[in-house]
């Protein structure tokens, strides 16, 4: 993360991820120290996960919306929320992405935080307080990556999962990188169209369709940012040409492609998130 108006600069961050055992299916996390006192202002770029960001120090983390929202300290953010931006001192935050299916069953209200972002107390309530607690005195991230693995697998286990059919259609949106018609993954679980429309809308907060646009977004956001051309971008993740994915990227950040190419939110993942979900 980096101040306003300047190139990312992580040799003032500390990345920090976990070892193989803290890491669950479907869930990824990464923690993040920063080693200045400069406020930061960035542009959170949509990712296909509900993502969970938790304040560990006296930084003053503040999330908003492009309508005026504003969220401060430990969040929960749904899929597809519009335009946001972090800004303020970061401190020390822990991030966990969670697998949208995987997320429906550790959030009660997941599929209602499509769109849009709540405080982590408002979802889990006074279990959100314990949790900061045991995160903030943990002496180490590998003890913080052990405790968060342990209550949210807890939370997990401990509620319904989403359809087998449902979970199905969502891996094979991502693993086709959103290309699969809704149509084929309908037949692939011996459903037709309007029931896996319904259901999986019901059961992660968004249609079968937006997630795919979401998922291939993501694709070619992350090419954008490893130095593809948008031209180039669009035809490797099918767009049916540059204007295509202007659209398809000002739709989903509010910015050009080459204002996405920079921005500093992706330009971490490969450090961050070694491993995918």
């Amino acid at each position: 993360m980096s101040p306003t108006g300047a190139p990312p600069d992580w040799t003032k961050m500390d990345i920090a991820v976990p070892r193989p055992p803290d890491r669950l299916p479907g869930i990824s996390m990464a923690g993040f120290r920063q080693l200045d006192v400069v406020p930061v202002d960035i542009t959170m770029v949509a990712h296909p996960a509900v993502t969970l960001l938790i304040e560990l120090s006296e930084g003053e983390i503040v999330v908003r919306d492009s309508r005026g929202g504003h969220e401060r300290g430990s969040v929960v953010i749904g899929l597809v929320p519009g335009d946001l931006r972090a800004g303020g001192r970061v401190g020390e935050c822990l991030q966990i992405r969670l697998r949208p299916d995987v997320a429906a069953a550790v959030f009660d209200a997941a599929p209602e935080l499509s769109g849009t972002m709540a405080p982590l107390a408002e979802v889990w309530g006074r279990d959100a307080g314990r949790f900061e607690d045991r995160l903030r005195a943990a002496a180490s991230w590998d003890e913080r990556f052990t405790i968060a693995a342990e209550v949210v697998g807890r939370r997990l286990r401990a509620r319904t999962p989403v359809e087998p059919e449902v979970a199905h259609t969502w891996r094979r949106t991502l693993t086709s990188r959103g290309l699969a018609p809704v149509d084929s993954l309908a037949s692939e679980v011996g459903w037709d169209r309007k029931r896996l429309w319904s259901r999986f809308r019901s059961q992660l907060g968004i249609s079968p369709k937006r997630a795919g646009r979401l998922v291939r977004f993501d694709h070619a956001a992350h090419l954008l940012a490893a130095g593809h051309t948008a031209a180039g971008a669009a035809a490797e993740t099918g767009y049916a040409d540059q204007s295509h994915l202007h659209r398809e990227v000002k739709a989903f950040t509010g910015l050009t492609p080459s204002a996405v190419a920079v921005a500093p939110w992706l330009a971490i993942d490969d450090v961050a998130w070694p491993v995918s979900p």
